[in-house]
């Protein structure tokens, strides 16, 4: 396993974990500086998650292109968009600075996925791709509180210009670490969609994307549920997300050690499965401090659980198409994170509870156990012998 090339890798999954949780957490002094309300102010979740669907499908046509290359362009075009929305000077500047900011996320963990699997071993691909991921899970571990720090003992502003010089690192790291690895095979145009035709990735996206609506509802809104509800202060934010950020350090790491032992499907599950007892329960005990704490912990722990266990898993169900069914899965996951915060903003508005969000979704998240339970029994289940 080559571990400085998995950590170049993940400095990038690092850098977009913070343009991308950060704003969860300083949502209120957003809205506050930008003069907007909270609920309005979770445009700028859905503008990220919007420039990730639209960057994602872009790799239909870098399909040529040498692997290493495309990871360069897409560290560049991480620093210029977090560059932008450092010195947005109000809301829908700040909005299309988010968008560019989300353009390189699913084609970065896409192409990511695959060059990650090709510098480790076949029965160390699980935990390959935890690593990269692993970038991502240290930035809301470390990273997001301490721009929630900065943004509060500073500016957001210089928060954001950090993460736009994590992204030059990150241009740095790839350079001179990850080695040249063998590009994919030419399938042609339409070729890139022809696993498309098989039930196995809609059963991947469909899961992804459900759970992560019924979930990410819920932590959209996790900064006014511990204010406003649990009354913790401002200030406590920087150390709450480091906690929250223990959670999704802990899930992925957990669930890519067992995705290289168990089927990653069964895994994916379980793990999913696992929120919903934890979102009930934040609902009616979220306005205990003690209790919202350790909840928020098991909630990210099953928001992150699922993600390198499928992103490694959609890499062997889309032959011929590796890369785009690589993006397709983030489109799913940041397609989710848009909906989920329409979604929670129009609950929050409609009951007037902060809380709301938390049970609103759960119906979504148990029909998306349901469709990876379907792919790891029909598929899966040792002793089915389906070719991946």
């Amino acid at each position: 396993m080559n571990k400085r090339g998995l950590f170049a890798l993940a400095m990038g999954t690092f850098a977009l974990g913070i343009t991308e949780f950060l704003t969860m957490g300083i949502l209120g002094t957003l809205a506050a500086d930008m003069g907007v309300g909270i609920s309005r102010a979770g445009a700028f979740i859905s503008a990220y998650a919007a420039g990730v669907c639209v960057g994602a499908p872009a790799l239909l046509f870098a399909r040529r292109m040498a692997l290493k290359r495309l990871m360069l362009i897409l560290a560049g075009v991480i620093t210029v968009g977090n560059m932008l929305a450092a010195f947005a000077p109000e809301f829908w500047s700040f909005c299309a600075a988010r968008f560019i900011s989300g353009l390189p996320h699913g084609a970065y963990f896409g192409v990511g996925a695959i060059v990650a699997r090709r510098l480790a071993s076949p029965s160390k691909a699980g935990s390959a791709v935890a690593m990269m991921i692993g970038g991502m899970t240290v930035a809301t571990l470390a990273g997001v509180p301490l721009g929630t720090l900065i943004s509060n003992m500073a500016s957001w502003r210089v928060a954001y210009v950090i993460v736009g010089l994590s992204g030059a690192a990150t241009f740095v790291a790839i350079r001179y670490w990850v080695p040249q690895v063998p590009g994919l095979e030419d399938m042609g145009f339409k070729g890139q969609f022809r696993f498309l035709r098989t039930l196995p990735p809609w059963l991947v996206f469909g899961g992804v994307l459900l759970g992560q609506i019924g979930i990410y509802s819920w932590y959209s809104f996790i900064d006014p549920q511990l204010t406003f509800v649990a009354g913790f202060s401002r200030d406590s934010m920087s150390w709450l997300m480091a906690v929250a950020g223990f959670g999704m350090f802990a899930g992925n790491l957990i669930a890519g050690r067992l995705s290289d032992r168990f089927k990653p499907a069964a895994v994916a599950a379980w793990v999913q499965a696992s929120a919903i007892p934890v979102l009930l329960l934040f609902f009616f005990l979220g306005h205990h401090k003690i209790a919202a704490v350790l909840l928020m912990v098991l909630g990210t722990a099953a928001l992150f659980g699922s993600g390198s266990p499928l992103q490694s898993d959609i890499v062997g169900y889309a032959r011929g198409g590796e890369m785009l069914g690589a993006a397709c899965i983030q489109i799913a996951y940041n397609v989710g994170n848009a909906v989920a915060a329409w979604f929670g903003g129009v609950i929050i508005r409609t009951t007037c509870s902060y809380m709301a969000p938390a049970v609103a979704g759960l119906p979504l998240v148990a029909v998306g156990v349901v469709l990876l339970a379907w792919l790891y029994f029909r598929y899966e289940r040792p002793g089915i012998g389906v070719a991946r």
